[in-house]
């Protein structure tokens, strides 16, 4: 994505209003890493992306070199989120991907989480978001803002 969509937009607009300092980020769904790019040149200090598509993976590689970002502070891994292994735990997990891989990756979102982590979800409809919110309240997490635009959603829910 070039950051036009609504949910990538809305995302976007989350991350400039966060204070990303130091903080440590997971990139599920990756596609084209603009959210890394954009959280990365806010002052987060490291990500981790991955994405099931083999050319999405290689283009936020090279679009993460134009932007400045080396591998000291980014790695892009392909596949789904089964790569995320027990110590990749970030501050902030984003995904913007549709609900039902949301759903059925939900438990594992909120383990990679650290204390007090958030997550934030893209890539569904208004109508989704009784279903998401109360999966994510399974695993701890508890709605903290939304936004909706053209029937698109995007949530950020807490760790507690």
């Amino acid at each position: 994505g070039t950051g036009t969509h609504e949910t990538t937009r809305m995302i976007v607009t989350e991350l400039t209003n966060m204070i990303m300092e130091g903080k440590q980020l997971l990139d599920c769904g990756c596609g084209t890493g603009i959210l890394s790019i954009v959280a990365l040149k806010c002052g987060a200090s490291h990500a981790i992306g991955y994405d099931i598509d083999e050319w999405s993976a290689d283009n936020a590689r090279d679009n993460l070199l134009l932007n400045g970002i080396g591998s000291a502070r980014v790695e892009v891994r392909l596949g789904d989120a089964s790569v995320l292994q027990p110590n990749d735990q970030a501050h902030l997990l984003m995904a913007n991907i549709n609900r039902n891989i949301l759903l059925a990756d939900m438990q594992r979102f909120a383990g990679a989480l650290l204390p007090t982590g958030q997550l934030l979800l893209s890539g569904f409809y208004t109508e989704d978001i009784p279903l998401l919110t109360a999966e994510a309240a399974r695993y701890g997490l508890h709605l903290k803002d939304k936004r909706t635009e053209d029937n698109w959603t995007m949530l950020l829910l807490q760790k507690d």
